[in-house]
């Protein structure tokens, strides 16, 4: 373990903060941005994240875009936000958390709890930037997907 995470914990927080950064410059949710890219290009990204954190992520993410051919949607969490939007890092980081905690919790690979998180109602309430849902403590994020209810 080098620094405060280990690499694959630090390789799904890039790949999941990719997933935001191609979702918000298609236009798309993220549940389409992941079954856009598909399983397998997921899995390139985790496995090469740290060579693909050496480009930088406007270049890596255009490469990925064209390679899935994702179209352009609709969909846009930014505009539509009325306070502080967080960065791609920010909830790149919330998604890490989610799919660390689905994976241990469930004993499923990294990659299938990916599917799981990006696939679940959570996901819509994380990418909702005019709720605090995002703001949420790990663990009551992981507590929502687990029980599938949001407590108050």
């Amino acid at each position: 373990m080098e620094g405060r995470e280990d690499k694959k914990s630090n390789d799904l927080f890039y790949t999941c903060s990719l997933i935001d950064y191609i979702a918000r410059k298609t236009k798309n949710t993220r549940k389409d941005t992941v079954i856009a890219l598909g399983k397998e290009r997921i899995s390139k990204i985790y496995e090469l994240a740290d060579v693909y954190h050496c480009d930088a992520i406007e270049k890596v993410a255009d490469s990925f875009i064209e390679s899935a051919k994702i179209k352009n949607g609709s969909f846009d969490n930014i505009s539509e936000a009325k306070y502080t939007v967080p960065s791609h890092w920010d909830i790149g980081k919330v998604y890490k958390r989610l799919v660390l905690g689905i994976s241990k919790e469930k004993s499923i690979p990294v990659i299938d709890a990916l599917f799981e998180a990006y696939n679940s109602f959570v996901s819509d309430k994380i990418d909702d930037y005019n709720s605090s849902f995002y703001y949420d403590a790990p663990a009551n994020i992981l507590n929502a997907f687990l029980y599938g209810k949001i407590d108050s």
